[in-house]
């Protein structure tokens, strides 16, 4: 939906250009799938370098949610940034 608002807004020719095509829902089909997989991927990387283990969960609970809270973000950011309001 986020990129759907972003080009709608800020990419109109492209956006009428799937849509009288119909490939609009293929379009946004594809940018869904790689940015989750790159979310995915960018938290297990992020886990990996900063040592977040389940270790860490079981001994103390506070800072490994502040930890997986930073990664999400981080990794959220970078998605947003690389491909969903990127053409």
């Amino acid at each position: 939906m986020r990129h759907l608002n972003y080009i709608k807004n800020h990419r109109k020719v492209l956006y009428h250009t799937l849509l009288t095509s119909c490939e609009l829902n293929t379009h946004l089909h594809e940018v869904d799938i790689r940015a989750e997989e790159m979310y995915d991927r960018l938290v297990n990387q992020l886990k990996e370098q900063q040592g977040i283990t389940e270790q860490l969960k079981t001994d103390d609970m506070l800072a490994w949610v502040q930890s997986m809270n930073n990664i999400t973000n981080q990794a959220r950011e970078i998605v947003n940034n690389e491909v969903i309001y990127s053409i």
